[in-house]
């Protein structure tokens, strides 16, 4: 059930009327996601679900955005509709953010919010006509659009509500305020509910509070302050006392409805988020034994490439003896084609058919759903933190983007949750071993009762998310209640 806090308002038609009337009276929801991969997907598979319910749900796309999941909106048979914006800001191509350096953050926001006024101008021309925006949480120029339209706006997460309560409270007691002396390996105290969570100050999350991008942090926080709620990738099942202390701390209304991904029954709707020429990756697990690969997949962010990182983790996949599908984010790729030892060990692991190193987009759900899948070697994104537990699958964890939820969110999966195992040094200042990785995929594949117990763990909460978004399911009647509060 969604959480009580301050409700967001919506009106209520009259029920009656011709054929047009009724349709005036349908929800329609537009999202307007941070351009992505890891906020695109969860806010295309919360609009198809919100489709299913009888909704319509329109997505705003700059173009390489579009472009992407424009098959997936074609192929799924639901009433959602792409509306596509070319963006100013296009070096080197880049309109994703994906594709953009640190360095240059701050202009492509200022960039992505001057999309306001033509997608405000397109809005108001939408029949049915809208009910409701909802807007990333790093999205405040949405604000304006949702009071010129005189409908609520809500902030969409893409993460857990244990990581969104924990950067609000760091936030709101000063937990990383910055002072002279102080070490990214300092541990910090966050009041957390009853009790202290304690993290590395490099650790914990800073949505975009830095001064690269000037007061945007403050922005997103009065946007949330003034909309009618959230709505989580999460279910209420795995971490209720997250969700209900997130909807306290902000005095909202949080609508988890996740897993999301679980909108995907069929191999038809869940391939069209991985490149075809990846696909064959599939074929290859099919010869291989039940639970015995290693998948592994760091994400899409681009960031600075760690080239001993990366030696780090082909040596130790090697040494681990486990067959394994290795899938190389785009900042890691320029640097695994030109190493030498990276090229010598996809020859090797080639020749002997123990494993693949794919350099194309794959499609996550599918392959951790195989049955030869083992064990997923993850940075922790959110994203793949849920779909490994639909799958079923244990983690071994190595979080590597600073200020965001990865770290956090590997407390959450090792600590709470307790389906994985860190291949990090509890001393901060020791770099990850490669038998520290070796060590963790052998305990978490073989490891006797401790892998067992893992493999327990998130088997039941594989259940336990699948119902939630079955008929009298949690995430289930969440969505329900969403289509039928921005219902006019």
């Amino acid at each position: 059930m969604s959480q009580q806090g301050e409700e967001g308002a919506a009106s209520s038609g009259s029920g009656l009327g011709s054929g047009e009337a009724k349709e005036k009276q349908r929800a329609h929801f537009v999202f307007i996601p941070l351009m992505a991969q890891g906020h695109v997907i969860p806010s295309l598979d919360t609009a198809f679900l919100l489709a299913t319910h009888g909704a319509v749900c329109s997505m705003v796309a700059t173009p390489s955005t579009a472009a992407r999941i424009r098959p997936c909106i074609e192929q799924s048979g639901l009433e959602v509709r792409l509306l596509e914006f070319p963006l100013e800001y296009v070096a080197d191509g880049a309109d994703n953010l994906d594709n953009i350096p640190r360095e240059r953050l701050a202009g492509y926001f200022q960039a992505v919010a001057l999309l306001g006024e033509p997608v405000q101008e397109c809005l108001v021309r939408q029949t049915p006509p809208v009910t409701c925006i909802v807007s990333d949480f790093s999205h405040p120029w949405t604000v304006p659009i949702a009071a010129a339209l005189g409908v609520p706006r809500l902030g969409f997460f893409p993460m857990c509500a244990f990581c969104a309560l924990c950067e609000h409270n760091a936030h709101k007691f000063n937990c990383l305020q910055d002072s002279s002396g102080e070490e990214p390996y300092d541990v910090v105290a966050v009041p957390f509910l009853d009790k202290t969570l304690e993290l590395r100050r490099e650790e914990a999350p800073r949505f975009l509070r830095h001064p690269a991008v000037g007061t945007l942090g403050e922005d997103i926080d009065r946007a949330l302050a003034q909309g009618a709620g959230m709505i989580l990738n999460t279910f209420l099942e795995l971490e209720p006392d997250h969700v209900r202390g997130l909807a306290d701390a902000w005095g909202k209304t949080v609508w988890s409805v996740g897993p999301v991904s679980l909108h995907h029954p069929l191999a038809a709707t869940t391939t069209c988020r991985g490149d075809a020429a990846s696909m064959d990756c599939l074929q290859w697990l099919d010869g291989k034994e039940p639970a015995s690969v290693v998948y592994v997949s760091f994400g899409t962010l681009a960031h600075k490439t760690d080239p001993d990182m990366l030696l780090k983790l082909a040596l130790g996949l090697e040494a681990s003896g486990h067959p394994f599908v290795w899938v190389l984010g785009k900042a890691d790729q320029p640097f695994a084609d030109s190493s030498q030892p990276l090229q010598d060990l996809e020859a090797r692991v080639g020749a002997a058919d123990t494993g693949r190193i794919v350099r194309e987009w794959v499609p996550q759900l599918l392959v951790l759903s195989h049955a030869a899948v083992g064990c997923f070697l993850t940075h922790c994104g959110w994203n793949s933190v849920m779909e490994t537990i639909v799958a079923a699958k244990p983690v071994v964890t190595w979080p590597r983007l600073v200020g965001t939820d990865h770290f956090v969110n590997e407390k959450l999966t090792v600590d709470v949750l307790g389906i994985g195992l860190s291949v990090r040094p509890k001393d901060a200042h020791l770099p990850v071993r490669r038998e520290a990785i070796q060590a963790a995929l052998t305990a978490v594949l073989h490891g006797g009762e401790q892998g067992e117990e893992m493999r327990t763990r998130v088997r039941a909460l594989s259940v336990k998310a699948k119902a939630a978004m079955q008929p009298g399911g949690s995430s289930h009647t969440n969505l329900s209640d969403l289509v039928q509060r921005f219902t006019i």
